[in-house]
Parts: C-alpha cells; structure tokens; sequence
C-alpha cells in the first residue's frame, strides 16, 4: 500500500470521463444542448469531482434536489437543472443559489411564482409533462387547462418542457416510445398555442440518444447520465454500437486487505454460516461492506481482484467486512490492493457484470457510500 494513500476509495479516470461526453458531443446534432446529469452523487463517482471535470464539455448540469445544488455551487456556475421536487421550505434556499426548476403541477407552479415576486426576480422553469410514465407532470389535457393562468404569473418565466421515456431501453419495441412521443409533442404544441414558443425541449436520457434519436439542434437538450459513467443502458444497446462508439467505465473501487489467514477444513466463514470450508483455505478480510455500498446479496456469488485474479467471495458480506478465497493466488499479504469494481491487471470487474447477480448497473454505482474518498487520475 503506497504512503498517503486512503484504506479504501473510489478511484476516478479522467481520461474516461472526457472521452465518454466527447462520444456523445459527436454522437447528437450540432447545437444539441448536452446535460450532464449529476444526481445522486454523479451516480456515486462523486458530484464535485465529476462537475469540475465536465464543465468545459457540458452545458448544463442536471440534479435532483436542493442539497445536491448547494453542494455544486461550491464548484461550478453552470446553468443547472433542478428537475427533483423542491417543497416550499426549500424554493427560497434554491432560487437564490440560482438554477432552472421543474414545474409539476399548478400548485408547484403558484409557490414558485409567489416565492419568485417576494424574491424581487423572474424564475426560469421547466414544465414537466407526464407521457405516459404515469409520474410527475401534467397531462397535456391539463396544460390546457392551466396555460391561461400561468400566463398571468408574472415572475414565472417558462423556458422549457421535457419529459422522460418509461421503456426504451429494455425492448426493440417502440410503440409505446412512439405514444410517449406523439402526446409530448402535443403537449409542446399546447404551449406554443399559448404563446410559448423556442421552448427548450428534452426527452432523452442515454438511453433516448441511443435507441431514438440524436437532438434537433439549438432548442434541444439530451439528458446524458449513465453513458457519461462508461455503463450502457442495456445489453441490446451496447451491442447496437458495437464499434461505432465505445464508453470507458470511470470508476475504480479500491480498498486493501486487512488480514491474511488459512483456516481448517469445516471451518464456518461470516455471519449465518453460510459457508464451510471443504479444505484448508487460505482466506482474506476485506474491509468493505454493505455500508459502503456492496451488495449483500453478492455473499458467496461475488469476485473481487487481488493481484490481477478473482477471488471468490466467502459467506455473508457484513455491514464492514467481507471474506475472500485467496488460496489460489500467490504471495497474499495484508495491505495488499483488493478492486471491488474496475480494472486491475488484465482483468475487470465491470458494473453490468455485477448487476447480472444483484441488480442493475445503476444501483451498483450510485449505491457506493458518499464517504468514501473521490481521487482523480
């Protein structure tokens, strides 16, 4: 273990990360606007780190919540789209660090307007259009409804309507992409009846941009989180771009290992038990855990890399700890390097392996504790 250098941390390559959004930047049409969405932590790989990376690449950053807005305006003066609900105690607090905000309702949007007035200013907003994901938003049968009024809030300054896809990444059927599609574009032409018109407009996560479509130039905005991490939505979708665009994972979780020992044959390893050892085994503790963010459900299924090879996980995985089969690796000492997930040697742990046992490739990532240390290479 090198001097200096934390227990356990999450490992960020930088070279990843920017080849990742220059993928994406080549993938959409000139003067589609990119997103780079940073909620939840950037996925877990660390929002701050992740934000002073991409500001030269992106030209929003996307969150999820006033906290997570605080934190970034320590970092960046990006325009940022606060598309999470901010309850009326916290609008205050967001308006003035400054960013665009979601609108989800007509009672959302007469807080936002009343708090903008009290605030002496024009609050930039987005509305929210709920196409058939049957989550936030109105229905286009409600904009109608509702557009008259906005038009007499004052301090409510409409700059764009967006809307999400519920299923385009899982199936190579897009009919219901295509409804979802049709009633957002209606509910977009609702709004310019009224008035509102060179709207910003987005639909598409990475997985939209993949399987759909690829922006419509200067009003556009892509919502790219996920493939700016190196992960693919799906398994169809990768192989879909197979040679024609690749995406580098990002992260590295790196921890090191506590104690070497070999036990004897019928020996019990972790809580429950588990696991009995069938032969004298040489194991490894692991000090990681399911507070850190590894899944509990990778006991006796999972792998970590110790000195370039796999080693098979070993009964329950704890709260802070982990067992692990080291009896075919050579030379084993404490302190040694232990990837969780990443590359070591010439193999790799990837999230999409992992979330093959456990999960999606998502909640493997943003699963990974805040309080482990960010470091950039």
């Amino acid at each position: 273990m090198q001097k200096n250098v934390p227990l356990s941390y999450i490992e960020l390559s930088k070279a990843n990360l920017i080849h990742n959004v220059k993928q994406f930047r080549a993938l959409v049409k000139k003067g589609t606007k990119i997103a780079g969405v940073i909620k939840a932590n950037a996925y877990g790989h660390g929002d701050k780190e992740v934000a002073k990376i991409l500001a030269p690449y992106v030209n929003y950053f996307q969150i999820n919540s006033v906290e997570e807005l605080e934190g970034l305006r320590k970092v960046t003066k990006k325009p940022i789209l606060l598309l999470g609900y901010v309850g009326k105690n916290d609008l205050v607090r967001a308006m003035k660090l400054g960013c665009i905000l979601s609108v989800f309702d007509f009672h959302h949007a007469l807080l936002i307007n009343e708090i903008a007035r009290t605030l002496g200013k024009k609050q930039k907003v987005h509305v929210a259009v709920d196409s058939h994901l049957g989550r936030e938003g109105f229905l286009p049968s409600d904009l109608e409804k509702v557009l008259p009024e906005f038009q007499k809030m004052k301090n409510l300054l409409i700059d764009g309507v967006y809307s999400h896809f519920a299923n385009i990444e899982d199936t190579t059927d897009f009919s219901h992409a295509q409804k979802q599609i049709d009633t957002y574009t209606k509910a977009c032409a609702i709004l310019r009846v009224y008035g509102y018109k060179n709207l910003y407009t987005h639909i598409s996560a990475t997985s939209g941009v993949l399987a759909y479509e690829k922006g419509n130039g200067f009003n556009h905005i892509v919502r790219v989180g996920l493939g700016l991490y190196g992960l693919w939505p799906s398994e169809a979708l990768q192989k879909k771009y197979h040679g024609k665009i690749t995406l580098k994972p990002v992260i590295r979780w790196v921890t090191h290992i506590a104690q070497v020992k070999t036990l004897p044959k019928g020996h019990s390893i972790g809580y429950g038990l588990t696991y009995i050892t069938k032969k004298p085994t040489t194991i490894a503790v692991i000090p990681q855990g399911y507070s850190n963010g590894l899944s509990r459900t990778l006991s006796n299924r999972g792998e970590v890399l110790i000195g370039g090879m796999r080693a098979p996980i070993l009964g329950r995985v704890a709260m802070n700890m982990f067992v692990v089969d080291v009896s075919k690796i050579k030379d084993v000492q404490p302190e040694d390097e232990v990837v969780i997930l990443g590359w070591q040697g010439k193999d790799e742990i990837r999230a999409e392996e992992l979330a093959l046992k456990t999960t999606i490739n998502y909640e493997i990532v943003t699963r990974i504790s805040p309080l482990l240390p960010r470091i950039i290479k």
